[in-house]
């Protein structure tokens, strides 16, 4: 590969936060050329940087005019991208790979100059594909904090009872999604790695796909919980999901959610068996598919019936560590082999437009035998069971 070249801050950019592992919220620029590291940064952040990238060469933005520039009347980002033009020229730098979310009034304004950009997103990828040190670290406690979340959710369904209506019921209220959602995620915040918003807890009455589910809870019927917690000081993600019943189900449902927990829990148990160097994420991913499809299910692969959300209509899982949802992919573009380091986030799942679905989902590190997992949360679908 040419150079890397990098521009943005830590906090919207995985790709930056990996090469420079702080929470940066001002823009900075990094490059490796032939091992050698350069960033391009202000004072404030100096002495940072140079702790946790000793080896770097560290420039100033006002060593290369951004004052000046300034007082001429550019506005700062017009500055910016000049001081990264004039030190592209100090390094004598005519060509780049450079991520497909560069900026792109830098990339004309380097472009102007000569250098070369070739945009490689799998490259920039690969950089980070290996998990390891406090990258690796930053994932277990995000999980810790997942399963902290879990638990709160877990506990707050096994105190609910149902009512006459179908509904479940807490301390003589409704229990609602919403409930389930700030208790998890306050939990979460309090283990160090807070949940956005919209995290879910959804049911057939209430969220399929990404949406976060509102509302009323039901009663014998799943009720997914699906987090993914942030830790805050390494921005690692984790992400978890495990579905809970409360409550006997009807007789027309019970024996159709329990095919739906024995054969996602064969599927979870036969992916992570499957995980190893050189696998691909299709092959995984075509393992779930054959499962279902056999029983009856349609499945992604197949395309959908009369109700497009039914059966496996998504993706075994992906990559996960500075970004929930990176490289490599479970699904069916998932041809990418799977290296040692990677971290995945693997879940299986079914659903039924009648009674919503049974999903569960575990994080493992690929290593050189195989897979070890990183999540330790039970299955049961009883809550608390």
């Amino acid at each position: 590969m040419s150079a890397l070249l990098l521009f943005g801050d830590t906090e919207r950019s995985p790709a930056l936060r990996h090469e420079v592992p702080l929470a940066i919220i001002d823009a900075l620029m990094f490059c490796e050329r032939d091992g050698h590291k350069i960033v391009l940064t202000s004072q404030l952040e100096r002495s940072r940087i140079a702790r946790v990238l000793p080896e770097a060469e560290i420039l100033d933005f006002f060593d290369f005019g951004m004052r000046e520039l300034r007082q001429q009347g550019l506005s700062h980002e017009e500055a910016e991208r000049e001081v990264v033009a004039r030190v592209a020229r100090h390094l004598e730098l005519r060509e780049a790979t450079v991520p497909g979310d560069f900026p792109l009034a830098l990339a004309d304004r380097l472009r102007e100059d000569g250098v070369r950009l070739v945009v490689d997103d799998r490259a920039v990828q690969r950089r980070r594909r290996r998990k390891a040190g406090a990258e690796l670290e930053g994932v277990l406690a995000a999980q810790r904090a997942a399963e902290a979340g879990m638990s709160a959710a877990a506990e707050l369904l096994a105190r609910a009872e149902p009512d006459g209506d179908g509904r479940l019921r807490l301390d003589g209220r409704e229990l609602r999604a919403e409930q389930v959602r700030d208790a998890l995620r306050a939990a979460c915040a309090a283990a160090g790695a807070p949940c956005p918003p919209d995290v879910m807890v959804v049911s057939v009455w209430s969220g399929f796909g990404h949406e976060p589910g509102s509302g009323p809870l039901p009663a014998g019927l799943p009720i997914q919980v699906d987090l993914w917690p942030r830790h805050e000081e390494s921005a690692c993600w984790a992400d978890m999901t495990r579905t809970f019943v409360v409550g006997e189900p009807s007789a027309e449902h019970a024996a159709r959610i329990d095919e739906q927990e024995r054969l996602v829990r064969a599927a979870l148990e036969e992916a992570i068996a499957a995980v190893r160097p050189g696998v691909s994420g299709r092959e995984l991913y075509d393992l779930a598919c054959d499962r279902f499809e056999e029983a009856g299910y349609r499945t992604q692969r197949t395309g959908p019936g009369e109700d497009p959300t039914e059966g496996f209509q998504f993706s075994l899982g992906h990559g996960i560590g500075l970004e929930v949802h990176e490289a490599p992919t479970l699904g069916l573009a998932g041809g990418e082999a799977l290296v040692p380091g990677d971290v995945l986030a693997i879940e299986p799942g079914l659903w039924d437009r009648r009674l919503g679905g049974v999903r569960f989902e575990d994080l493992v590190l690929v290593t050189e035998e195989g897979a070890r997992r990183l999540t330790d949360f039970p299955y049961e679908l009883e809550p608390g069971g």
